[in-house]
This record gives structure tokens, C-alpha cells and sequence, in this order.
């Protein structure tokens, strides 16, 4: 019988050594719409066969970090552990997409790793991101510029790829950009220092965008654009083809006031979900968005397996012009209803959602019927009556009624086509009047006429007695909606305060009617 106490026995067994375990704790964050929620990156080593595991809802690329940390440690010059490593990324009930987190988990081995000088006290205070090539090099990742905002709010210093350190830098945050994974392990062991980006936003861009006096003639649709532009309100160019639509709805952004600050960080901030970066060449411009009429509901309004921001995302706070606008499908437009009315869109996918913000200012264009020339003088229209119906039906009533400025666009006579070299005020000139009546409105109610609501809708739009007695009878006779009412209302207020009147008179509330329901007798 066997006895474990005899020579050769159980206690005479040559045991091997078991590696005890380490622990090390880094931090990040993740991307969910534009929200950057803290992400806890524990990394833990231990014995057994080698095994590599990442636990806590990772997606296909964050499973695949592995491989890539592998190759990054090894072609820095590090050992890699041959034992077990298991990654945690907490919390455990949040997904994790990209290759964000490829530093944090590097670091985190190389901290825990017994051949490593990397403390845990040098990664105290510091959020990593950063995706590694084989090689160690670090690449970029989007939504950097959220992650740093919030780093800053908690009091973080952040490192991140050196392509990411511009946008990083509009954060508070103290911003240290690397290039490779041995320079950021040799900052964190006192002999190297990585470079620090200097906080702070660069000036306001002065990117040339076109002008209102290319537009020749068309002096009602201009005073119209002023209008929408004074006010942020929506606008639908209708006309034949060729009469100056598109060229009307580009001159746009030239007559919109800068954005400040907060609106800057905010259109950065959709960029660099988007991972378009940060182009310093048009800071602080509003952006211009003309997506093609065969565009998906998804491009439009954002979508995919990981929520992406859409086309209306990216024109926050600026501009989305859709040209065609019946040649949308009507259910790509009927999305746009509710960011129209909140300036959020919330895209839903199973077990998660993303909330990204969509307050743009809309211009549309359409012809007035299939093939463009319905009323025009030469009376090349062919449509039936229809044809006319069918094509205006693509268009939903609800949609429709959330456009505040309805401007018919006229064919030019020869004569103003030859007239001159210019077509009239600048857009520096219409600018000038715009900004003061923009800062009146944010001095009033902190928001512009188009975003008034509520008691503060009934407080700042007052009619005098015989502005009530105009507005209701053109609502009994056209039918108008308590919507298109309100809208009506903001109008009359931006057209009073470009008068610089402070009460809105019945001239006002004529000419908001007229944008409304233009070519009706009023």
C-alpha cells in the first residue's frame, strides 16, 4: 500500500511553484451615443496554462485587443506573461465596442506583471485610451473629446493617442499624448516625460463660405432667409428648377451668428463620436449637411449594430438641407418629426440606447409639382392634376406644419440676370442685422424664437388686440393648426425684433402670415 509518509511518499514529491497573483486597476471609459460613462479595467495574472480571457460584454473588436496587446508587447521589448490573464471590464452589465481600451490593457499587464516597474500608484488619477497596432504604435479612436470632458469633471488626467491630443485639448483636462506604448510605460517609470497639449479652444475659423450677393434678384426670398436666420427658424424654398434654391439655402451659414463656446464643444463632441476629428479649420463654424435624397432613415438620422450619429447629428447646431425634398422616402422624413420638436434623437437597439443631439435648422426645397414647371408662364407643365397630388403627398401635413417659413422662389426675368455684377447686400451686411437680433432673444429667454415654448412662448410672443384679431381670423379661414399657430406667433417676434420693436405689431404678424401662407389673400 501506498503510504505518503514513507520515503519517496507524497511529502518527498518534488512540488512545483505556484506564481502567486497580481492585481492591477486602470481607467477608462466607453463610448454610449455622446456619453462617456467611467469604465474600471482590472487585469489580474495568475498561474496555470496560458489562457487570455476578457470578461464584462466585450464586442468582437474588444476580444480581438488581445492579439493585438500580444503583438504590442512583445515589439516594445517586454515580457509577456505566459500564465493566465483575465481582463475585467466593469461594469460588467455595459457593452464595450472598439479598441479603446487596447492601452489600459496593456498597462494593466505590464503593472501587474512581476518583471514589470510599472506601479499601481503611477496609474492612480490617469485615464488611458488607445487602440495598439502589432508594432505598439498607438492609432486613434473617436469620441475622445467626450471621454476628456468628463476626465476633466472627475479630475483625470487623460493619455491618448497623439492624433486625438487637438481635440483632447479643448477639455480641461491635463492632456499627455503618446505616440507608442514604450513612451507612455516610460513616462510612467520617471525616464521619459510624454508631451503635454496645452488646454484651450484656437480662435474662430475665418473659412470663406458663399455669399449673399451672388444671388441675383429674389429680394422676398432673401428677406426670408434673414428671417429664418434671425430666429433659427425652418424654411422651405418652393419653385421651378433653376431659380436660385440651392444657391439661397448654401448663403445660409454665411448669415448665421458664430457659434460660442458650448455650442462648439457640442459639435466637436458629434465629430468625434463620428471619428471625424476635430478640423481646426472650421471651429467654431456652423456646419452645412446635404444629404442625397436616396440617404436611409439610418444615415439620416443615425443608426447600426453600434449607433452611429446620422445627418442630422452632424449638422448640431447648424444647417440640414434637404434639396428635393419629395424625392426623399416619406418615411426617411417622417423621422425627422421629433427632432424637429426636441433636438434629441434616440436610436434603440436591443439592450441599449444611444442619445445623440439633433438641434439643426432645417431648409428644404421642392419643385412645385413632378417636372418642375407647374405655373410658370411658358406652360411647359404636362402633370396632371393627379400626378401634382401624388408628388405633394410625399410629404406628411405634420411635417409640413413644423416648416415655419413656406417661400416661393420665382423664375427671373432676363433683364436682372444682366443687371449688374452683383445681386445686393453682402451677407456681412444681412449678418449685421441678424447677431443683434439673435442676442436679443438669448437676453429675453435664453433660447431663440424658434425654441420658444410654454409660459415663456405666451410671456415673450404678446399680440396687441388688433395682432389677435388678424391671426384669428387667417386661422378660421385657412384652417390653421394650434401648431402652425404658435409658429406664426415666434415668427411675428423675430421679424418685430430685426424692426428692434419690442412689442409686435400687426405689420408683423402680417408679414409671419404671409410666410406661412404665401400667395393667400389675407
Amino acid at each position: 500500500m501506498y503510504d505518503a509518509t514513507q520515503p519517496g511518499g507524497a511529502d518527498a514529491l518534488e512540488r512545483p511553484e505556484v506564481p502567486a497573483s497580481r492585481l492591477a486597476i486602470l481607467r477608462s471609459r466607453a463610448q454610449v451615443g455622446v456619453l462617456a460613462p467611467p469604465v474600471s479595467i482590472e487585469v489580474l495574472l495568475s498561474g496555470g496554462l496560458p489562457h487570455f480571457s476578457v470578461v464584462g460584454l466585450p464586442e468582437t473588436a474588444v476580444r480581438e485587443s488581445k492579439d493585438r496587446v500580444r503583438g504590442a508587447i512583445l515589439s516594445s521589448g517586454f515580457d509577456f506573461h505566459e500564465g493566465r490573464i483575465t481582463v475585467s471590464l466593469a461594469p460588467a452589465d455595459m457593452r464595450k465596442t472598439g479598441g479603446r481600451f487596447d492601452l489600459a490593457i496593456a498597462l494593466g499587464i505590464l503593472a501587474a506583471s512581476r518583471d514589470s516597474d510599472v506601479e499601481q500608484a503611477a496609474l492612480d488619477g490617469i485615464e488611458f485610451y488607445g487602440e495598439l497596432g502589432l508594432n505598439g504604435d498607438l492609432r486613434a479612436i473617436p469620441g475622445a473629446l467626450p471621454a476628456a470632458l468628463k476626465a476633466a469633471e472627475a479630475g483625470n488626467a487623460v493619455v491618448v493617442p497623439a492624433a486625438n491630443g487637438a481635440e483632447a485639448a479643448l477639455s480641461s483636462a491635463r492632456v499627455f499624448v503618446a505616440g507608442n506604448l514604450r513612451e507612455v510605460t516610460a513616462h510612467l517609470l520617471g525616464r521619459g516625460r510624454l508631451a503635454q497639449r496645452p488646454n484651450g479652444a484656437p480662435p474662430a475659423a475665418r473659412v470663406r463660405v458663399p455669399d449673399l450677393a451672388d444671388v441675383r434678384g429674389q429680394s422676398a426670398a432673401k428677406r426670408a432667409l434673414e428671417i429664418a436666420a434671425a430666429g433659427e427658424h425652418n424654411i422651405l424654398f418652393t419653385g421651378p428648377p433653376g431659380t436660385g434654391k440651392s444657391m439661397l439655402a448654401r448663403r445660409l451659414p454665411g448669415i448665421l451668428p458664430p457659434m460660442n463656446e458650448a455650442e462648439a464643444l457640442e459639435t466637436a463632441a458629434v465629430d468625434s463620436i463620428a471619428g471625424r476629428g476635430l478640423d481646426l479649420e472650421r471651429w467654431r463654424q456652423r456646419p452645412f449637411r446635404c444629404p442625397h435624397h436616396t440617404a436611409s432613415a439610418a444615415a439620416l438620422v443615425g443608426g447600426g449594430s453600434d449607433p452611429r450619429p446620422g445627418e442630422i447629428s452632424l449638422a448640431h447646431n447648424g444647417v440640414l438641407f434637404l434639396d428635393e425634398l419629395p424625392e426623399f422616402s416619406r418615411h426617411v422624413l417622417e423621422v425627422l418629426r421629433e427632432p424637429l420638436e426636441t433636438g434629441w434623437i434616440t436610436i434603440s437597439r436591443a439592450g441599449r440606447q444611444s442619445d445623440f443631439p439633433a438641434r439643426f435648422q432645417l431648409v428644404a426645397a421642392m419643385n412645385p409639382c413632378p417636372c418642375g414647371y407647374l405655373g410658370e408662364p411658358a406652360g411647359d407643365c404636362r402633370c396632371s392634376a393627379e400626378r401634382v397630388e401624388g408628388y405633394r403627398s410625399r410629404i406628411s401635413g405634420p411635417l409640413v406644419d413644423r416648416i415655419d417659413i413656406h417661400m416661393p422662389v420665382r423664375r427671373m426675368p432676363a433683364d436682372a440676370m444682366r443687371a449688374g455684377a452683383g445681386g445686393g447686400e453682402t451677407s456681412a451686411a444681412v449678418l449685421a442685422r441678424v447677431c443683434p437680433a439673435r442676442e436679443r432673444q438669448r437676453e429675453r429667454a435664453g433660447v431663440s424664437n424658434a425654441r420658444l415654448d410654454g409660459d415663456v412662448l405666451e410671456a415673450v410672443c404678446r399680440l396687441t388686440p388688433p395682432g389677435w384679431a388678424v391671426l384669428e381670423r387667417a386661422m378660421e379661414r385657412f384652417g390653421l393648426s394650434a401648431r402652425a399657430h404658435q409658429r406664426v406667433r415666434r415668427v411675428a417676434r423675430t421679424i418685430a425684433d430685426l424692426a428692434e420693436s419690442e412689442a409686435i405689431e400687426v405689420e408683423h404678424i402680417a408679414e409671419a402670415l404671409s410666410l406661412r401662407l404665401p400667395g393667400k389673400d389675407l
